[in-house]
């Protein structure tokens, strides 16, 4: 569940940061933020 959160968090500040990024650039850092969390659990244990 921690890992959702620091998802979550990322995702959230990417699209305030980023207000003008197209679509295509929210999909792509969705997608990466999303293999990040993937990591996560495997290396932290969350």
């Amino acid at each position: 569940m921690n890992v959702f959160v620091i998802w979550i968090v990322l995702v959230t500040a990417w699209n305030f940061g980023y207000p003008s990024a197209t679509p295509i650039e929210d999909v792509v850092v969705a997608i990466g933020l999303s293999l990040l969390s993937l990591i996560l659990k495997k290396y932290l244990k969350f």
